[in-house]
């Protein structure tokens, strides 16, 4: 009876039905992150309560573990939840309620409550929020012409078979794209198809953790959502410093040797966020450190279809096919709605399969997106749009703030901008935010104790006409007496 209370606490404090007025019935993962939006909003959840491990409240509520980790790390990218090396994830002190709305009926907690000085924050106009695509130029069409099509492809026989590593048109087809575009060593039996990276993230440590990891390296700062993940599933984030060459391999293989790390989490092409490319005496230094120590090496391919200067650089997988996994998915290129993602896994490393597979629907769409060439046809435009809005946000900042220091290679979709050292980074979020600039911290990826101030600034879903209008206003903040 001890286990009982808790449960039933939790199915309570989390209703996961229909929004309040609305019969219409979300996905499952917009359903949990809508409830743990409400019971923070309306005070049931206050700052600093920790929230279960993604594991104990999936169980709970009758939910697969992704749909929590996706949930959980959502809310961790924006501020709502704080997830901290060696603790639990717990509601931030001042928790990010963008969308958040007062329950009818129901007052303001105390410590959320507007006052003529806090008041609710303004819409979003200028958007710069980091990871995001542009979301207006999602392929709608081409999207649904592949599911028309992939529908009328699928044999009968196909509807009712078991498909535990994905369709298997779906992974020959990834395997295709693969090779051809990041020159990956990737054969259609090694391809897992999944929701994408936080999805395969998830598989990943699980069965690292089954065979006895419980440590593993992740670069310092880093995208906190397969972070969480990992030590959610009982492995340890171990943080390793990144500098412009990329993550510091020697430090990596010395944190390794004193830790006993075997696994190490790394964005070789693009560093988020900080923008690097890993050089090249790194990428070999960091396949010699994985084959020394029988060790593995998980590549996050983030945004790394985007590169503005040159071609992109080939994924490190094709150096150690026996020791990378390559993970990868739509998310950043196409939509993070359409939840499809991939693994390219190594001889002899064969995880259990999600429970919660994509659709085969949608992996059949998929095959369809990618043999047709519809998606690089999209990946092509997206380069040229966001070689030219990069660009413009660059001479935008180069106009209106000439003395700040603005790094990261010419690729992905955000920059970062080093801030003057009268400025405190989280007090020009707050004040952009009331000038409707949705700015994001550098702070935010990192748990060293004193980060430089900074913002990463995401261009990916910043509206063109506004590239100018939103450098011009945050500016106007740097001025302001309130960030300092």
């Amino acid at each position: 009876m001890q286990n009982t209370r808790p449960i039933l606490a939790w199915e309570t404090l989390l209703d996961l039905g229909a929004e309040s007025g609305s019969s219409v019935r979300l996905p499952l993962r917009d359903r949990v992150e809508s409830a743990v939006r409400r019971a923070i909003d309306e005070g049931r959840l206050s700052p600093g309560a920790a929230v279960p491990p993604s594991r104990a409240l999936a169980e709970t509520l009758g939910v697969s573990r992704w749909v929590v980790t996706e949930a959980y790390g959502q809310l961790v990218a924006e501020g709502v939840l704080e997830a901290r090396t060696g603790s639990a994830t717990r509601v931030a002190e001042r928790p990010v309620m963008p969308n958040a709305a007062r329950h009818p009926g129901r007052p303001w907690p105390r410590d959320l409550a507007p006052t003529p000085a806090e008041a609710p924050a303004p819409p979003i106009r200028y958007d710069l929020r980091p990871g995001i695509p542009d979301l207006r130029a999602t392929p709608r069409s081409r999207w649904a012409a592949a599911v028309r099509a992939g529908l009328a492809d699928l044999p009968d026989r196909d509807l009712i078979a078991a498909h535990p590593f994905g369709y298997a048109p779906a992974r020959a087809a990834v395997a295709a794209y693969l090779a051809r575009s990041r020159h990956a060593d990737a054969e259609p039996d090694r391809v897992s198809i999944t929701h994408g990276a936080t999805d395969g993230m998830d598989i990943l440590t699980r069965e690292l953790h089954g065979r006895g990891h419980r440590t593993i390296l992740v670069e310092d700062p880093s995208w906190p959502r397969l972070r969480v993940i990992a030590e959610h599933n009982g492995l340890r984030p171990v943080p390793v410093p990144v500098d412009d060459d990329g993550v510091d391999t020697e430090m990596l293989a010395a944190l390794a040797a004193r830790t006993g790390a075997r696994a190490a989490l790394v964005t070789p092409a693009h560093q988020f966020p900080l923008g690097a490319a890993l050089a090249p005496v790194r990428r070999e230094q960091l396949v010699r450190w994985a084959r020394e120590c029988a060790g593995l090496v998980i590549e996050d391919d983030y945004d790394a279809e985007f590169r503005y200067d040159r071609r992109p650089v080939p994924a490190l997988q094709r150096l150690a096919p026996d020791s990378v996994v390559l993970i990868g998915s739509l998310s950043k290129s196409v939509s993070p709605a359409l939840g499809l993602g991939w693994m390219v896994l190594p001889p002899g490393l064969t995880p259990a399969p999600s429970p919660s597979a994509p659709s085969l629907i949608d992996q059949a769409a998929l095959a369809h997106f990618l043999t047709q060439g519809d998606f690089e046809r999209h990946l092509r435009s997206s380069r040229t749009r966001f070689r030219r809005r990069r660009q413009r946000l660059l001479d935008a900042l180069t106009a209106e703030l000439p003395e700040l220091r603005v790094s990261g290679i010419a690729a992905g979709m955000h920059l970062v901008l080093t801030l003057p050292t009268h400025a405190r980074a989280s007090a020009v979020v707050d004040a952009g935010s009331a000038e409707g600039l949705a700015l994001t911290p550098l702070h935010r990826y990192t748990d060293a104790a004193d980060p430089p101030d900074a913002l990463v600034l995401g261009y990916g879903h910043l509206d063109d006409a506004l590239v100018e209008e939103a450098v011009a206003r945050l500016a106007a903040v740097l001025d302001s007496p309130l960030v300092r």
